[in-house]
């Protein structure tokens, strides 16, 4: 954390999101479903709107539309690798994490076969199993599952240390869990995994609302995320380090380019969403201080991550505080996001989100693909309740939470 005061308030926040003058009978809306996608600024949606009529066009032509579409491209992946703390040549887009990760198991698939062992965790949502899964029946390889403490929401540290072996190849591990909020020292996971020779392939997807990641820092070979998850438009993108990245034996076609890292990124992009996806990095800048834009990104987020510790603390409280309330995952004071599942006791998932939405209260309810998870604590047919704060969320919102949570 750094020592900065907050260059804004959450009011200069919601100011910037049309999204949130949308009322419900007379009743203004408050967003809770951003784990699985979340609202965006005026900023992103005008540097879509922008491009599409003033820029649209292929690449690498030499008219001056075509010459532009480059431009944003680029500059896109410079706003995303210096997020990162990446290099630009190091960060492939595509529609989503999940697509992409299908796309890089495939990649490193070629280079696996029968005796060769990828460990996965059991906190994991599942684009960060299934592409690994394809290759036990693709390539004969072995998928060892680590457990998480159902009483902590936390990773088993001593089952990965036993999961984690001279044929382990490769540690595909979540750095938070989108249903239990849980964030895992994903540094200490690296670590232990090139202890044993393995590679690693972060799924940063639910952390990077929260907070920066350093890809230098962490040493991880593969880190994926998706921009719509960040108030952004729906794009992916997988940093890949640079000598991984050339040396991936990719699926692609024979004429595209093979220097990186074009070659990972197969037939036309969404540029359009590229151009919204260099906007969303602009506008977190602009809410930090700091003399770089990375600077001003670590800004940000403090303060964001200083707003969601105070919501989530309260939010755990009060419904913690409910009889029939049960909450699932990481108390406040353990390292988390502010995420929160629970259920209500007598009442089906869907039945509450319904009963909340007419209250102006927008929640999600199921397994959120984090399947696993929701087999262990026996809500694999009825699934969660799942609250999740942005950066536009205030306080306000979270006692009519508590109070209509109360009210059921």
């Amino acid at each position: 954390m750094t020592d900065m005061q907050p260059s804004v308030t959450v009011e200069q926040v919601r100011s910037s999101f049309p999204a949130l003058q949308r009322l419900q009978g007379n009743i203004p809306v408050a967003y809770f479903d951003g784990p699985g996608g979340t609202q965006v600024p005026l900023h992103v949606s005008d540097a879509v709107t922008e491009y599409l009529l003033t820029h649209n066009s292929n690449r690498h032509w030499n008219y001056p539309t075509s010459l532009e579409t480059d431009k944003v491209v680029t500059y896109a992946r410079e706003a995303v690798a210096e997020m990162l703390g990446a290099g630009t040549s190091e960060i492939a887009f595509g529609p989503n994490m999940t697509t992409l990760t299908f796309h890089l198991s495939r990649a490193l698939g070629r280079e696996y076969g029968p005796g060769d062992e990828i460990v996965v965790t059991e906190l994991d949502h599942h684009a960060n199993i299934a592409p690994w899964q394809a290759l036990e029946k693709e390539r004969g390889i072995t998928l060892k599952w680590v457990r998480f403490d159902t009483d902590s929401g936390l990773l088993d540290w001593n089952d990965l240390a036993e999961k984690l072996t001279s044929n382990t190849k490769l540690l595909a591990i979540s750095a938070a869990s989108n249903a239990l909020g849980t964030i895992i020292e994903t540094g200490r996971a690296i670590e232990m995994a090139h202890a044993v020779g393995a590679e690693v392939f972060v799924d940063a997807v639910h952390l990077l609302p929260h907070q920066l990641v350093d890809v230098r820092a962490l040493d991880c070979e593969f880190l994926a995320g998706s921009v719509y998850k960040f108030y952004g438009p729906h794009v992916g993108f997988l940093y890949t380090r640079q000598d991984r990245l050339e040396s991936l034996d990719v699926a692609k076609l024979i004429p595209s380019p093979d220097n990186a890292p074009d070659r990972f990124e197969t037939g036309t992009l969404n540029y359009e969403g590229i151009a919204g996806t260099g906007a969303i990095v602009e506008y977190f800048a602009s809410l930090g201080t700091g003399s770089t834009r990375r600077e001003c990104l670590i800004s940000a987020f403090d303060t964001f991550h200083g707003w969601g510790t105070e919501l989530i603390g309260r939010l755990w409280a009060g419904l913690a505080a409910q009889d029939r309330v049960t909450l699932y995952g990481p108390a406040p004071g353990t390292p988390r996001t502010p995420t929160l599942s629970f259920t209500v006791e007598g009442m089906l998932s869907g039945d509450v989100t319904t009963a909340l939405a007419k209250e102006g209260l927008y929640l999600t309810n199921g397994n959120f693909y984090a399947r696993t998870i929701a087999e262990r604590y026996g809500q694999l047919e009825h699934g969660f309740i799942r609250a999740g704060c942005a950066c536009y969320t205030t306080m306000d919102e979270i006692e009519r939470l508590i109070e209509a949570v109360a009210s059921l």
